[in-house]
């Protein structure tokens, strides 16, 4: 093996500050000189490996905060002085030491895998070529999430819009003291080494797939097919060659024996289950119960969705968008506990149900009107006589006030417990269910697709990078792309059979009228909580719409809005050497290049 000439470091000055004399002494966990691996450097590589993948723990954290805060899928209880808040506000700022954190773990995790490839490039040993492997895996799947966050959309000018800077590896010694860093690359180069990371990967691990928990061919494939995916153009304006290589990559792992889809009933309980015990896992970043000493448990991600074991914030909830869209087929009643559950994916959303004094249920009519700002909207629970004709405000003392007729709403099935309102003027359809708990005013629709992994009763939650769900949707997406929406509709019911039933699967004439639609809103309901959502929308040309309650503006946001992309972290800006420039994104809609 190739012996390292210069001490192995993994930050550059593009995480944030460059090196001194002083700073080189002293090595934090992960970090080695180079005598230590020079001298041991067969049992140094598994460790240094090893420190690559717990980057990724570290880089996970604000990666899913960026990717899922500023979709529609959740909503937060009210304004928040925390960094995140300006991802769901889209009051975009280069001063956000969460956005800095997913800057600098992404490259931390760059420069260690490049620090391992350029040791060991020159190896002929199967199984090193293989870890090897796994290095460009992770290299590649960096540049590519680094580039969606902070580059526009594939489909706007790739050759014109910057992606970010290819570093591939820490400087010698001699080179900090002189050190010169390239600006940002385009789009199109940023995901041409993404792609060409990731091929690298598919060709070089040759070991049988061991688990999700490490870097894979089979990783590879499924992190090729979501990159072409998103080089694939618009519905109205598909690039057919990329959406082809797309449905290749989904085909090699739809059809791989590694993997299968589980059932229904083994489905709803994913979030409790390993990853390496989940048969549609290909690649997760594995979190340990022992990464969360004390009360880190509160700073994971599932804490802000919910509260666990007595773990967890619980400010952020299941937006009313994303539960329409789970009732869209027939109202999921979580009274009646699993027996309710229509869509499998609404057993990951658990409503905060109180009861009384004398520990029973009050029934309630709740929906949703207009805030009294005019300025966004606000959820209404209201107590219902036992004969459902009626319902009522409370005064101070518990007492009923003003009374308003209800009725059935005609637009769902008697047994779905939908009713109409006329309130305060205007009428309104509620869904008849037991009074929430609320926060600062909103029901406590509790996020748990990120908790209770391996059945603890905690916020344990290994963040989703790639599963066999997606490559099914990936490929019907692809399809409809190159005008086969016969095979679309195929993929796109294979979801909808196992998630709801043979019955909400979609004829041949529905779908190919809706197409485009239809696989947008599987792919929203699948992929809620992963990271996906926000991306999702705006590579495809579409509007995030966010009319539903929460403190979030309501207006919507285009595709072409400059704030699609996030701002470069001011503090790598200012780290860059001298002589050396890093660009920072457009801050109006007049800088932004669309063709």
């Amino acid at each position: 093996m190739k012996k390292i000439t210069s001490t192995i470091l993994l930050s550059l000055s593009i995480t944030g500050g460059v090196f001194t004399s002083c700073d080189i002494d002293r090595f934090p966990n992960n970090y080695m000189a180079t005598d230590q691996v020079a001298d041991n450097q067969e049992v140094l590589f598994d460790n240094m490996l090893n420190g690559m993948y717990a980057q990724l723990k570290t880089w996970s954290d604000p990666m899913h905060r960026l990717g899922e805060y500023a979709g529609d899928n959740m909503m937060i209880r009210g304004a928040s002085t925390d960094a995140f808040y300006e991802f769901i506000t889209y009051s975009r700022t280069p001063d956000n030491y969460r956005l800095q954190n997913f800057w600098d773990y992404g490259y931390k995790a760059i420069a260690q895998a490049s620090n391992i490839i350029n040791m060991a490039k020159e190896t002929d040993d199967p199984e090193i070529k293989s870890k090897l492997g796994e290095c460009y895996y992770v290299r590649g799947m960096m540049y590519f999430y680094l580039c969606r966050a902070f580059g526009r959309p594939y489909y706007q000018a790739p050759d014109k819009n910057l992606g970010v800077p290819i570093v591939n590896g820490t400087p010698s010694e001699e080179e900090i003291s002189n050190l010169s860093l390239p600006d940002r690359s385009t789009v199109k180069d940023t995901y041409q080494q993404a792609i060409n990371d990731l091929r690298t990967a598919e060709s070089l691990i040759t070991t049988s797939f061991k688990s999700a928990d490490y870097a894979s061919k089979e990783a590879a494939q499924a992190m090729l097919s979501r990159v072409y995916l998103y080089m694939s153009g618009t519905y109205e304006n598909p690039n057919t060659e990329y959406a082809d290589s797309a449905r290749y990559y989904a085909d090699l792992i739809i059809n791989s024996p590694q993997f299968r889809l589980v059932s229904r009933e083994d489905y709803m309980k994913s979030a409790r289950t390993a990853p390496e015990n989940y048969p549609e896992a290909i690649f997760v970043i594995k979190r340990l119960a022992t990464d969360f000493p004390g009360f880190d448990y509160y700073y994971g991600i599932g804490g802000m969705y919910s509260n666990i074991g007595g773990m967890g914030w619980g400010e952020m909830y299941a937006s009313a968008k994303y539960i329409e869209l789970l009732d869209e087929t027939k109202r999921n009643d979580w009274r009646k506990g699993d027996e309710g559950i229509v869509d499998a994916r609404a057993k990951f959303i658990e409503p905060q149900y109180i009861t009384d004094d004398n520990g029973k249920y009050t029934e309630v009519l709740r929906f949703i009107t207009p805030n009294t700002a005019g300025t966004g909207y606000t959820y209404v629970q209201l107590p219902v006589n036992e004969g459902r004709t009626e319902c009522w405000t409370v005064d101070e003392n518990n007492k009923p006030k003003d009374r308003y007729p209800i009725s059935l709403y005609s637009g769902r099935t008697p047994e779905e417990e939908y009713y109409t309102i006329n309130y305060n003027g205007a009428t309104y359809t509620g869904v008849i269910d037991y009074k929430m708990a609320l926060n600062n005013g909103y029901p406590m629709f509790y996020i748990t697709k990120c908790s209770r992994e391996d059945n603890l009763e905690s916020q344990l939650h290994s963040p989703i990078i790639s599963r066999l769900d997606e490559m099914y949707l990936n490929r019907a997406e692809a399809y409809v792309k190159l005008g086969q929406l016969e095979n679309a509709r195929i993929d796109v019911n294979e979801i909808r059979k196992r998630a709801i039933n043979e019955q909400a699967t979609y004829d041949s004439n529905t779908f190919s009228a809706n197409a485009a639609e239809l696989v947008d809103k599987e792919r929203q309901l699948e992929l809620a909580y992963q990271a996906e959502r926000s991306y999702d929308v705006f590579r495809n040309g579409g509007t995030l719409t966010r009319q539903y309650p929460g403190p979030h503006p309501t207006s919507d946001v285009l595709a072409t809005d400059y704030r699609v992309t996030y701002y470069i972290p001011q503090t790598a800006i200012n780290s860059y050497p001298n002589g050396s420039t890093l660009t920072q994104n457009p801050t109006s809609d007049e800088g932004v290049i669309l063709h």
